[in-house]
């Protein structure tokens, strides 16, 4: 299968994924933030909307924010916020340019290694578009995907560089490329897994000889020969690589296990984390082969899998293990593409249960390439076999190809906008409690109250027990008029979690307006209890003392939330205004020529005229 094409034919081809690639996710340039983990992770993070600086740097190394610790993805989201602002297209295009790089390189390294240009070009194309691939590059938040997609590309073409010739530059460009890797997603801990699979086959730096009479058993050479090196002497040398992943494992079990992520074996133990692990490595080929019912969340309901299903399962892994391993004595890409989906899909199959989840089709975009080395070198061999169906072949190949265009276009549309995706996932899934959750809260963003109430309790009815959704439907319930069930459903809120900062927020707001200064006092100091730094519940704090003519009080806090956020604008109109109130007009004019400067630099209404206004009123009865 080797090919010796002109350099023109191969640019046509580097040009070609990348025009496929673009033309299949073109339509994600119009799609807009979703507030499932892009307002955490971007635009309502203030270490991200403040752009690339110093602080922001130091935070990406030093943060567990979000139950993560990968420093180089922060300072992937806060480069886009230097450069583009909170504009979604410019970020959705980050990530496309990204999966576009990632797919070049793909086929950059199946060339290199074999010099089989089209079960290359056909392994690249099918991970470029298939739309299991979606999510990865439509989710801003999923950045870490792409991006340690990239470092694991890198890494693997730093490594044929340091197998044809080892020295140790080279070698400390793999280990710098996987560190990399695995500081923007720590998946990569299988890594060095792939770099001994690739020793195996296409690299042949590992070599298999028969053993015995009969000569039917393998088993690896524990000494170098002439055309290889022992298995010892490859792993040896991977020791610093799987030093690195060991490190990056125990980082990320300690962030998840810290911030409650990692899921106790109570609530989800061992036989139902194995039971799922066998569905989901079957799922996800079934959903390589036939995308549909794609879903932003699968719920985990292992309860409601038949009893039948997972045997089953388990029985056709194995089934598929032995003949793999039966074909791969002579073709080795069969076993290798399969090692390569089971090793690579371990840390993510649910052994280890993080969030809610059953599978994700973000956790294939690098397992997948395992099958599609399979499918791809099994094609070129089978092609070699039938000369004559080669046209039939082709014209195969190129109506999978469209048809998987087509596919992710279609995918494509449901992540639009919040509403659009949270109502495709609920109508391909079930008691899906985090969707309807999230479903609610949009359609509160979007005034739509009695509606987003209906999915809030729909979302009870699957898990009664949830301090959020009582405090989401308080708020809509307050924004709607009904202050008492809005209060009633916040104390249903904080006698499940006493200390519930935004119930305590929303009751403090509450008492406040009911002029029970003492009870939005106590709210709002339990609030910052739970959250010393918290600038907004300093700032309605403040608001309190004010309405109480407790000016020093409320000029401290104000004083502390401008701290906590220095562009704090509102909160620099209610110091001007204190300052006013205490007779101290120069530093509320001062104030003021400050808060006029923030508003004109962010484009806010300018507070300066009101706050002049408000002096020229106090002058007035102040003689």
């Amino acid at each position: 299968m080797n090919e010796t094409p002109n350099k023109l034919y191969v640019f046509l081809i580097y040009a070609g994924l990348a025009l496929v690639t673009f033309i299949a996710f073109e339509p994600v340039r119009k799609n807009e933030f979703i507030n499932y983990d892009d307002d955490e992770y971007i635009t309502e993070n203030p270490n991200i909307v403040s752009g690339l600086t110093f602080q922001s740097f130091i935070w990406a190394f030093t943060t567990f924010y979000a139950s993560n610790w990968h420093p180089v993805t922060w300072l992937s989201h806060t480069l886009d916020c230097q450069l583009f602002g909170i504009d979604p297209t410019w970020h959705h295009l980050t990530n496309l340019f990204f999966h576009v790089a990632n797919t070049l390189l793909l086929f950059y390294i199946f060339r290199r290694m074999t010099a089989a240009i089209w079960p290359g070009a056909f392994v690249a194309i099918a991970f470029a578009i298939h739309p299991l691939h979606v999510e990865s590059v439509a989710w801003v938040a999923e950045r870490k995907d792409v991006l340690s997609g990239l470092f694991f590309m890198l890494t693997i073409i730093a490594y044929l560089r340091y197998a044809e010739r080892p020295t140790i530059a080279k070698y400390i460009l793999v280990v710098l490329f996987l560190s990399l890797g695995l500081m923007a997603k720590p998946m990569l801990v299988t890594l060095p897994f792939v770099l001994l699979l690739l020793d195996y086959w296409p690299l042949q730096r590992l070599r298999l000889k028969r053993q015995g009479t009969d000569q039917t058993s393998l088993e690896a050479e524990s000494v170098k020969n002439e055309d290889g090196d022992s298995a010892w002497k490859l792993l040896a040398e991977k020791v610093p690589l799987f030093i690195l992943v060991a490190c990056s494992s125990a980082i990320t079990i300690i962030v998840q296990r810290s911030a409650g992520a990692m899921k106790t074996l109570e609530k989800y133990p061992v036989n139902i984390r194995i039971i799922n692990a066998f569905v989901s490595y079957l799922g996800y080929i079934v959903k390589m082969f036939y995308p549909t019912r794609l879903a932003i969340l699968y719920p985990l309901q292992p309860y409601n899998i038949p009893k039948w299903q997972p045997w089953v399962f388990l029985l056709i892994l194995i089934v598929i293990t032995a003949l793999v391993i039966y074909g791969g004595r002579k073709r080795r890409y069969l076993l290798v593409g399969w090692l390569w989906y089971l090793g690579t899909l371990i840390p993510v199959i649910g052994l280890v249960q993080v969030g809610s989840q059953a599978m994700a089709d973000r956790y294939t975009y690098l397992p997948s390439i395992g099958i599609f080395i399979i499918v791809a070198w099994t094609a070129a061999e089978l092609q070699l076999k039938l000369r004559r169906q080669r046209i039939a072949l082709a014209t195969l190949a190129a109506l999978a190809i469209a048809a998987l265009v087509i596919c992710t276009r279609l995918q494509l549309r449901h992540w639009k906008d919040n509403i659009t995706l949270y109502e495709h996932t609920l109508a391909v899934t079930e008691e899906n409690f985090v969707i309807l959750y999230n479903y609610g809260d949009a359609l509160s963003k979007k005034s739509r109250l009695d509606e987003a109430i209906v999915q809030f309790r729909k979302a009870l009815r699957i898990s009664p027990n949830e301090p959020d959704v009582y405090n989401n439907i308080g708020a809509a319930l307050k924004e709607m008029g009904n202050i008492k069930e809005a209060i009633e459903n916040w104390r249903k809120a904080l006698a499940l979690d006493p200390r519930h900062q935004k119930a305590h927020i929303n009751m403090g707001l509450a008492m406040s307006e009911l002029r029970s200064y003492e009870q939005a006092i106590y709210h709002f100091q339990e609030a910052l209890r739970a959250k010393p730094d918290w600038p907004e519940a300093h700032y309605n704090l403040g608001g309190v003392y004010l309405r109480q003519g407790r000016f020093d009080l409320a000029a401290l806090q104000c004083v502390e939330a401008l701290r906590l956020k220095p562009d704090y604008l509102i909160a620099q109109a209610s110091l001007a205004h204190i300052l006013v109130e205490m007779g101290q007009i120069e530093k509320a004019v001062e104030i003021a020529k400050k808060a006029s400067k923030l508003a004109a630099d962010t484009g806010q209404e300018d507070p300066a005229p009101e706050i002049l206004n408000h002096i020229q009123r106090y002058k007035a009865t102040h003689p």
